[in-house]
């Protein structure tokens, strides 16, 4: 069975797809499709010779070996764009997913998706994607535990500037199935309000641009709460 981060990335895979995991570790996403029938065939890349070896042995164990091309090398580096139209890049930094992405130029071009789930910076993968050729076609919040993990998913297109609120939080819209997003936002929006009061203490000359930029993220945050509220009503 797989965690619920890692469930939230298979359902966004339509059956038939051409699947190409990167940074697969133990496998066990393109191991579960395959077992499920949702794919026939997958792609399994890390940067490591270890964990690509765990990748292997969690494929023999479950008959699957046949079934996984498994690949050395850096990011997507590995994969062909024709080979693959749906990407998952998971468990890493938001910094590293776009890394990965920016020096791959044709995942700008054609019709790949992109299942991209950071573990840190989220809000400037968010920024990234917008500014980079890249659309977030939806997002979902999981809970594992004690921590809420973000899922997007990205394809090639324009997008329109986020606000700072956005930026943070991701869009939102009305009937969103979301359960976590209100804790979500109640944590941001403590978060930036702690940031403030230490800010508005602060005699440094440097600190009234991250002033600003605080107070107009908490305000934004806040019209958003307000939103979201209402909406469930």
């Amino acid at each position: 069975m797989l965690t619920p981060r890692l469930l939230a990335l298979s359902r966004q895979v339509p059956r038939g797809a051409r699947f190409a995991d990167v940074g697969t570790d133990h496998a066990r996403l393109p191991v579960w499709l395959l077992e499920q029938g949702v794919i026939e065939q997958a792609i399994a890349t890390d940067l490591r010779e270890g964990p690509l070896q765990r990748a292997r042995q969690t494929a023999a164990r479950h008959g699957l070996t046949e079934r996984i091309s498994f690949r050395l090398g850096d990011g997507l580096a590995p994969v062909r764009p024709e080979e693959a139209d749906v990407i998952a890049i998971a468990g890493m930094g938001g910094e590293t997913i776009a890394s990965i992405l920016e020096t791959a130029a044709w995942t700008r071009e054609g019709e790949h998706t992109f299942l991209l789930q950071p573990m840190t910076s989220v809000p400037d993968l968010r920024l990234w994607l917008a500014g980079h050729g890249f659309s977030i076609q939806r997002e979902e919040l999981i809970r594992e535990g004690e921590t809420l993990y973000h899922t997007m998913q990205a394809r090639p297109g324009p997008m329109s500037a986020l606000s700072p609120g956005e930026a943070w939080a991701g869009r939102q819209y009305r009937g969103m199935d979301s359960p976590w997003r209100t804790e979500y936002l109640t944590l941001l929006l403590n978060r930036t309000s702690r940031a403030l009061e230490g800010l508005r203490r602060s005699t440094k000359p440097g600190d009234a641009g991250r002033l600003e930029e605080l107070t107009e993220r908490y305000a934004d945050l806040a019209r958003m709460k307000e939103e979201w509220d209402k909406w469930q009503r």
